[in-house]
């Protein structure tokens, strides 16, 4: 089904599960997935995870409980403030794009924020494997036409409009269950595909929203989102830190001799200098790999993809110029920074600069 049209639904308003992508041959071997031919066994596998049916039918009714009789207008306006409160950049951007796509992009957020934040509460009592489990079922329950809560209300709203597949969205839930777990990473490799399945995988969901016409512009995509999760790791290394994690590969401290004690710290010595640069430029050719994808995405969604991609890039230059201090300064492109930015996006689009 070419991007842009709507999935199929039969009578009883159930979608069809949407075809999955073609694999992206330059990630296979640092981002694995399972193969276009099993993904409908992911859709449908087990999702009662831990905490046992009970506790899902406690969650379910308690969503119910909260949502009321959410109107399609109401859900969306719930999830654009969730996209608002949590993502300023991304939300910024996302006011560039036609109102249908707008709203679909904030419907998009509003689950991945909710559902990364269960890994981001480790103390708070949640139980996260069964909300995680409440979430693949609440997903599935959704394709087949049945939404509940505002969330997914607004998905399947989407879903009406925009080709946008499960199969993603159930690897990211992996991502977050990784997440779940606190474990470093020991190469790349196992970053790499944690970046995937969090971020990665909103390339692939947001590009039916934007439109392509060309399959070439999935594996730009993917590395557009693992660009940005790239930057989320440098610009939060102070605050994950604080919650006794490092996102940052263990083979790459080993490299430059930075230590896990030396993070604990806080020390920004020649050697956290050395190792920050190197990530940075990692980031940046996932960055430059993403952009050039850009092209390939439908005239209307350039200039939001270009500027988000565009303002988050700017702060591995943030994180430079506050002398790699990433334990004590966030690192952030201010209001102004924003808006000094759009001609010369815009420009560059104009020019083929992008």
């Amino acid at each position: 089904m070419p991007a842009g049209e709507l999935p199929e639904h039969d009578d009883a308003g159930a979608f069809h599960l949407a075809a999955a992508p073609q694999p992206l041959p330059h990630l296979t071997t640092l981002a694995p997935r399972p193969d276009p031919e099993h993904w409908d066994d992911i859709a449908h596998r087990d999702i009662s995870g831990s905490g046992g049916s009970n506790t899902l039918t406690r969650l379910r009714a308690e969503t119910l409980a909260r949502s009321g009789a959410f109107s399609i207008a109401d859900a969306y306006e719930h999830c654009r403030v969730v996209a608002r409160t949590a993502a300023r950049t991304f939300y910024y951007g996302s006011l560039f794009l036609p109102p249908e796509k707008r709203r679909a992009s904030w419907a998009l957020y509003a689950f991945c924020r909710t559902v990364d934040d269960l890994a981001d509460r480790p103390g708070s009592g949640v139980d996260a494997k069964a909300q995680l489990a409440f979430w693949r079922h609440a997903l599935i329950a959704t394709y087949e036409g049945r939404p509940e809560g505002p969330v997914m209300t607004a998905w399947a709203d989407m879903l009406r409009r925009f080709d946008v597949p499960l199969a993603p969205t159930l690897e990211l839930l992996d991502g977050v269950e990784m997440d779940l777990t606190g474990a470093p990473f020991e190469t790349f490799a196992d970053l790499n595909l944690y970046c995937y399945r969090v971020a990665g995988t909103v390339g692939l969901l947001m590009a039916p929203v934007l439109g392509y016409a060309d399959p070439d512009a999935l594996g730009p995509a993917v590395d557009l989102g693992i660009a940005m999760q790239l930057t989320n790791i440098l610009r939060d290394i102070g605050e994950d830190r604080a919650a006794g994690r490092c996102y940052l590969p263990l083979e790459d401290l080993r490299r430059f001799g930075y230590g896990l004690d030396d993070l604990a710290s806080g020390v920004r010595n020649a050697a956290f200098v050395a190792l920050m640069e190197f990530e940075i430029a990692r980031a940046e050719a996932f960055y430059h790999s993403g952009l050039r994808g850009v092209r390939l995405l439908a005239p209307d969604a350039r200039l939001a993809i270009s500027l988000s991609a565009t303002l988050y890039r700017a702060i591995l230059g943030r994180i430079r110029r506050n002398g790699y201090d990433v334990f004590s300064r966030r690192a952030h492109v201010s209001r102004a920074g924003k808006l000094a930015a759009i001609p010369g996006v815009w420009l560059r689009l104009r020019t083929g600069g992008l």
